[in-house]
């Protein structure tokens, strides 16, 4: 037990140690749209279920994905990425936003944002409709203008780590915004990146970037050994020695391997590599006739190798790939994927170039293996697939922060399928915080492992890192100069109006701006101090302006909370609240319950032994101020006053 422990406090460690590492990812982002409904009946025109729309979410996805979970995993996360001038666009934008990643996506007119819309009934996913395809590829002006974006981020996150080289992500899902020239910049400048990791539809594009580690799917890497058989088939039968993972494709153009049946279901046609890079079918040589499919190796790849590919086969030793996930040999004994993928490793690294290699294998965890040391096998708990999507995400983001932070290769793969696998509890797009891997370690994170008393720049921070998690964020101001049960009642209605409760407290200098130059009595520190001891209060922070304008702009609340029998819409900070989208709630206290009454009362016992016209004179004095509305239950002194509970519907939370 003890040696359990404190493995689990090296992992720990390890993921402490690459907070604020700078993380540049390029590639596809797309925007997850999830759409819950109910279906009680079937259709008159067709068997099909009737939907009653209930809620609907949006996430990031593709490498938009990528970049929130580097994010929520402690990272300083940069996305590059095109997107397009729509609503579909300025969803992503928000998702970005609400994420803490620095959103430098490249806004492409007439080029939509890719979107994935999932239909569920009861959990179960219905239909998926997708928009985007390789065909929107980059204009001219587009390609420069990421290029630029590409640049500039790279000089921005070295800056932001005193001039470090940031880590590369490059997530190619083959919708067209990594086209020839951004690959070709991205390889020459390979140089500027300190660790660079590869998710790839195509890992054969890839094979001058030289990455650390690619993270290719079972059928993904199986693909690229069955384009390295065929091509190199072909390459030896015509005598030419040529690397057999180049190809003719069109530069922005889907990188096909073969078209054809699966093993056993008809001869298949091939595709391959000629020496002069003419297209097959064609004769290598003006004037003579192109080869017959027969003059191909008899043994080669068959398949559909699309994105989505149902069917791949690599049949050059006797294996097949099948929809299932299934290995199958040629003679129908079954195969484990995972022994397979090991035995493969070392052709992957060579057709990589990369120096780690991660096949993922869905529901089977993954199969790891570098230069040196044996291979590792990681395990995962099957689950709906409407749980898992976007877990590869966070797979790699887990796996390239662990390796940028020099960790072993057992540990990074260890804390990568940790990452993936404590996402998948819920329908939607995976996403995995630093806080919960922490807790899947056995960490106590108390609010995040973060203090209660936090600075503006961390509470922007841990905001962040809530939003990803769809977590709602109440705010509430005030000087609480002297805390006492209105404050607690008060505090603890506004904590069950979300998930997270910011407490904003006035400076000392503030608060003698607003109250007078007697107040505060007591120092900010024991105020702050009072209030973080609070089990409803989550974090707080000191603010030395007048108005939380500031505060609000950075975290931008779901629920803005003030107290007092005023509407919601006398509130000051309401129109700025409400411009951000948030909502606004005031909220009553308990009756007598004030800090200006308690001062009163303190001050009109000091000098009960004074005359007293004096002692009247100052009593009533302060009655009356407490009356006029200076006794908000958040010690503000508002002058707008306080008075009978009045409260709004309560926030619906977002869930994942």
């Amino acid at each position: 037990m003890a040696g359990a422990a404190a493995e689990q406090r090296r992992l720990a460690t390890v993921v402490e140690s690459w907070r604020g590492r700078p993380v540049l990812v390029i590639g596809d982002a797309m925007l997850d749209e999830w759409r819950f409904a109910d279906s009680e009946r079937l259709c008159r025109e067709a068997p099909a279920p009737v939907l009653t729309l209930r809620r609907r979410i949006s996430a990031a996805g593709g490498a938009a994905n990528t970049a929130v979970n580097l994010a929520a995993l402690g990272g300083l996360a940069a996305l590059v990425a095109p997107v397009g001038a729509d609503v579909a666009g300025d969803e992503l934008h928000d998702c970005l936003d609400r994420a803490a990643v620095w959103d430098r996506t490249v806004n492409q007119p007439g080029r939509p944002t890719p979107v994935k819309r999932r239909m569920l009934a009861g959990n179960q996913i219905l239909l998926r409709e997708d928009s985007g395809d390789p065909d929107d590829v980059l204009t001219d002006d587009g390609v420069t203008r990421l290029l630029t974006a590409v640049a500039c981020a790279v000089e921005e996150l070295r800056a932001a780590s005193a001039g470090a080289p940031p880590t590369l992500v490059v997530c190619d899902y083959g919708l067209g915004a990594l086209s020839a020239p951004i690959r070709a910049w991205l390889v020459a400048n390979r140089h500027r990146f300190a660790t660079v990791a590869l998710d790839a539809h195509d890992l054969a594009d890839w094979r001058g970037l030289a990455p650390t580690v690619v993270t290719p799917s079972f059928a993904e890497a199986t693909r690229l050994l069955a384009r390295a058989t065929a091509l190199g088939a072909a390459a030896r039968s015509a005598g030419v020695d040529v690397l057999h993972l180049d190809h003719s494709d069109p530069p922005d153009g889907p990188s096909e391997l073969v078209v054809g049946t699966a093993p056993g279901e008809g001869r298949a046609t091939r595709t391959a590599a000629l020496p002069d890079g003419t297209a097959p079918g064609r004769s290598p040589h003006p004037g003579e006739p192109p080869p017959a499919p027969a003059d191909f190796p008899a043994t080669g790849p068959t398949g559909e190798p699309t994105p989505g590919e149902d069917r791949v086969a690599l049949t050059g030793d006797g294996l097949s790939v099948t929809g299932t996930g299934v290995t199958v040999s040629a003679d129908g004994t079954d195969t484990d994927r995972a022994r397979l993928a090991e035995s493969r490793l070392a052709e992957l690294r060579a057709h990589t170039g990369a120096e780690v290699v991660a096949v993922t294998l869905d529901t089977e965890g993954a199969v790891v293996g570098g230069a040196e040391g044996s291979p590792r096998r990681s395990h995962a708990t099957p689950v709906p697939a409407s749980h898992a999507v976007g877990a590869g995400d966070a797979y790699l983001a887990a796996m390239t922060l662990a390796l940028a932070a020099e960790a072993p290769l057992s540990t990074a793969a260890h804390l990568a399928q940790l990452a993936a696998t404590i996402t998948v509890s819920d329908t939607g797009t995976c996403v995995c915080r630093r806080q919960d891997l922490l807790a899947a370690l056995g960490v106590t994170v108390d609010g995040g492992d973060r203090p209660v008393v936090v600075g503006p720049e961390e509470l922007a921070e841990i905001v962040a890192a809530h939003r990803v998690a769809e977590r709602s964020v109440v705010f509430t101001n005030g000087c609480f100069d002297v805390l006492h049960p209105g404050h607690v009642r008060y505090l603890e209605q506004a904590a069950g109006l979300g998930d997270l409760l910011v407490v904003a407290v006035n400076s000392d200098d503030s608060v003698s701006r607003l109250k007078g130059p007697d107040r505060p009595v007591n120092p900010v520190e024991d105020r702050v101090a009072l209030l973080a001891a609070l089990a409803c209060v989550d974090h707080v922070v000191v603010f030395g302006e007048d108005s939380p304008a500031t505060l609000i702009e950075t975290i931008r609340p779901d629920v803005y909370v003030k107290g007092g029998d005023y509407p919601p819409e006398m509130v000051p900070e309401a129109p700025l609240v409400r411009r951000l989208g948030g909502q606004v709630h005031t909220l009553g206290y308990v009756p007598d319950r004030s800090t200006s009454a308690i001062i009163a009362r303190i001050r009109a016992q000091q000098v009960v032994d004074t005359p007293p016209a004096d002692a009247n004179g100052n009593a009533n004095a302060n009655a009356n101020a407490n009356a006029n509305g200076e006794g908000h239950p958040n010690g503000t002194g508002h002058p707008n006053g306080h008075g009978k509970e009045k409260r709004g519907p309560f926030l619906t939370r977002r869930t994942s």
